[in-house]
């Protein structure tokens, strides 16, 4: 909740509170088109890594129910969905360590139910290693094709073929963006911290 609309202006809430340890760059508003879509891809990264700086492991896997979801299980989920899409959809490659040996058929949501057995530290560094892999394979692939070239392996959808760049970046965006509304609700419920 950045700002509400009065009289056709925008303002910061009265009860609204930025927390001092937000470090995340906003994203430039005149550049081309692959500054703005890394722009709000690094903001979303960064978002997710702000909701979750400074927890304990207990904290990372507290769950509250009814849902079954955890702060540790989203890092460790988007470490996974990287992975899924820069390196095995766009290059065609096997998924990063640890997902490549797991059973995915015995445990669909195996990286939701095993951050319970990784340390903070631990969680941190998988989803930094993915994100640096990505980046790596982001720059070679635009370097091949622009926004425009297409992925090594192509959509499961009959008839639709490969994705673009351009479209694994949007989606990516989305995902971030997705889970980093429900880490906002996880946050808030461990210990009333909020912001955007």
């Amino acid at each position: 909740m950045r700002a509400a609309l009065a009289g056709g202006a925008f303002r910061l809430p009265a009860a609204a509170t930025l927390r001092a340890d937000d470090t995340r760059v906003d994203p430039p508003l005149r550049v081309d088109e692959l500054t703005t879509l890394r722009a709000f891809l690094d903001f979303h990264r960064d978002t997710l890594r702000w909701k979750t700086a400074g927890l304990t492991s207990e904290q990372l896997n507290a769950a509250h129910p009814p849902s079954s979801l955890t702060l540790g299980g989203l890092v460790k989920h988007l470490a996974l969905v990287e992975s899924g899409w820069f390196a095995e959809k766009l290059d065609g490659d096997t998924l990063m360590r640890p997902f490549d040996t797991v059973d995915w058929v015995a445990d669909g949501d195996w990286e939701f139910h095993s951050a319970a057995d990784d340390s903070p530290e631990e969680l941190r560094a998988l989803l930094d290693a993915a994100v640096a892999d990505s980046d790596r394979r982001i720059e070679s692939a635009f370097a091949a094709g622009g926004l425009d070239g297409t992925s090594a392996r192509e959509s499961r959808r009959p008839g639709e073929g490969a994705f673009s760049l351009r479209w694994i970046l949007v989606h990516m965006i989305e995902e971030y963006a997705r889970h980093n509304g429900h880490a906002d609700l996880l946050r808030e419920a461990l210990d009333g911290s909020t912001g955007e």
